[in-house]
């Protein structure tokens, strides 16, 4: 149809590295000015159908296609990649890897310079594109330096300034902290109802998606397309639990509760819910029926930082009198807005960064004459970005590394571990694969599979399910939660609240470099003044709570983590 501004029919892919297909007969249509979700687990195809609606494929991923794919009425086999981006502007996931020039004005200018557009027009399309995303007084700015939410308006800015018809976002909430999360799908609906444009989002975090109306939601497993719903027809079936995909906290809350979710009750936004009285006793009989335990740890102090100070050699102060007792065999968060001291904060425990101020106990022994390595046999560190881990080219090289160079264990010792670890983090199918051939977020499980091999005391994971579906999440949180269980205690660096619910008995909170909560989790999204200084968002569960007429949203919080850890034994 003319309308449709793209359209798969009966389209396959198969890279020309692999034995089987990726993409198995996908019908889709996409018609002009739609707003359109893919979701699905980790290796479903989302990205690759990505890279065919971008141009990536064939351009830089070499394979062969069985189908047909238009573009905006065109077949993309008398497409190249340049003639496809001026249609379809790609926002990727790491804006790091998308900027060109050395300031927010260069870089959006980028595209209009290879065009040769004259001086005069190109600044203006700069001036317009930037104040309609919000940089326009960052001209002068260099783009790394900005925030991640800022990043990705330059990355938005530098793909609308060609007056693309598509815009397609890769994973737009991976690297973001809760409020600027949120931001950034406003400012992309916004964008959506200002212009007019098509939209298609990448992403898995679905709840944080429907913070705006979405048209339609696409479901892919296996290469292929499960579902193709509104919002409302999704979330009143069981595809998501199928699919291995997070639902929203308040539909898992109203299950729980016995309430019927349908398309009547318009499930797909927690404001938009629309609860009969019965429902609403339902939930409040409920909360009333879980039973609270409380939850202490008295074992000793494993980790202790007091008062330290750090500013990095520009000037920049990064932690201010940072004060954090860590008990053994405690599974704890370190939350926080992006820039807000907490990895500063993990690499200077681990050694990678030398503290100006104060001192850090390692069991009650100051660790400041350890070198990284020392370090290092008592605390695994496991970065935010894989690619400044991994130095092996192949997956089984990589998590053996750590055991190779200790220089301790029999091979057969090490490749039981090794092996052990690959199933455990979902990647043994892949275990001969290159490293240059996975995802993001498999790579991100690959660097979280070799610090685990060598069973430190204690693991600082950060970020460690960004990129990853709810299924390998919580196969890698069970993971943890089971180490945690036998003694190993657990530090993760994380903006994605529901991981701190569902697995950390308490969080603390970082703000520009100062620490200004600790508290268990439910307390610390429920604290207004705490969630506002540490971008943080409101959780949908405290929402529910309040339209159900429950006074007291934390311990409805704190009562749905422990119905859901018994529901999830």
């Amino acid at each position: 149809m003319a309308d449709n501004i793209i359209e798969f029919r009966n389209f396959g892919f198969k890279y020309t590295a692999q034995a089987e297909p990726t993409l198995y007969d996908i019908n889709l249509a996409v018609r002009r000015g739609e707003k359109v979700l893919v979701c699905g687990p980790s290796g479903c195809g989302k990205s690759t159908l990505a890279h065919c609606i971008n141009g990536l494929i064939p351009a830089s991923y070499s394979g062969e296609a069985t189908g047909e794919l238009l573009i905006g009425g065109k077949s993309f086999r008398d497409l190249d990649i340049f003639k496809i981006s001026k249609m379809v502007g790609t926002v990727l996931q790491d804006s790091d890897a998308q900027f060109i020039g050395l300031t927010v004005g260069e870089d959006i200018a980028f595209a209009l310079e290879n065009d040769r557009t004259p001086l005069e027009e190109m600044r203006r399309r700069v001036a317009d594109v930037s104040r309609l995303v919000g940089v326009d007084k960052l001209l002068h700015h260099a783009p790394y330096e900005l925030s991640g939410g800022l990043k990705q308006r330059v990355s938005l800015a530098g793909v609308m300034v060609d007056d693309v018809d598509v815009l397609l976002f890769d994973e737009p909430l991976a690297n973001l902290d809760p409020a600027t999360g949120k931001t950034a799908i406003e400012m992309i609906d916004d964008i959506h109802k200002r212009t007019g444009k098509t939209v298609v989002i990448i992403e898995h975090r679905l709840e944080d998606v429907l913070h705006r109306d979405i048209d339609r939601v696409v479901l892919m497993g296996e290469g292929r397309i499960i579902a193709d719903l509104t919002p409302a027809q999704l979330l009143s079936s069981d595809l998501l639990v199928k699919s291995g995909i997070r639902e929203p906290l308040y539909i898992t809350a109203l299950k729980y509760a016995g309430v019927n979710i349908n398309e009547d009750i318009e499930p797909q936004r927690i404001e938009t819910l629309k609860l009969s009285q019965t429902d609403m006793d339902k939930v409040r009989d409920w909360y009333h029926s879980v039973p609270v335990s409380p939850v202490r740890n008295d074992r000793p102090v494993i980790l202790e930082a007091k008062g330290i100070g750090f500013s990095y050699s520009n000037g920049h102060k990064a932690l201010d009198g940072i004060d954090v007792e860590i008990r053994e065999g405690e599974m704890m968060s370190i939350v926080g807005r992006n820039g807000a001291g907490k990895s500063t904060f993990s690499k200077v425990i681990c050694g990678f960064e030398k503290q100006q101020r104060g001192a850090i106990y390692l069991k009650g022994a100051d660790i400041a004459s350890l070198s990284i390595k020392e370090r290092a046999g008592h605390i695994g560190y496991v970065m935010q970005n894989p690619n400044q881990m991994i130095s092996k080219p192949m997956v089984r090289e990589e998590v053996a590394l750590g055991l190779v160079l200790d220089n301790r264990l029999p091979k057969d010792e090490i490749d039981r571990r090794v092996d052990d670890t690959l199933r455990i983090c979902g990647l043994y199918p892949f275990r001969n694969w290159p490293v240059s051939a996975l995802s993001y977020g498999q790579k991100k499980r690959v660097t979280i599979a070799s610090i685990l091999s060598m069973d430190p005391e204690i693991i600082i994971l950060d970020e460690p399910t960004a990129g990853q579906d709810y299924r390998h999440y919580t196969d890698i949180m069970e993971f943890l939660k089971e180490l945690n269980g036998k003694g190993v205690t657990i530090i993760l660096i994380t903006h994605d609240m529901h991981l701190m619910l569902e697995y950390c008995t308490r969080a603390v909170v970082f703000s520009d470099s100062h620490k200004v909560a600790d508290a268990p989790c439910e307390e610390i999204l429920t604290d207004a003044d705490v969630v506002g200084k540490a971008s943080l968002k409101e959780t949908s569960l405290a929402m529910l709570a309040q339209m159900c007429s429950i006074g007291d949203p934390t311990d409805f919080i704190r009562r749905f983590i422990i119905a859901d850890r018994e529901a999830r034994k």
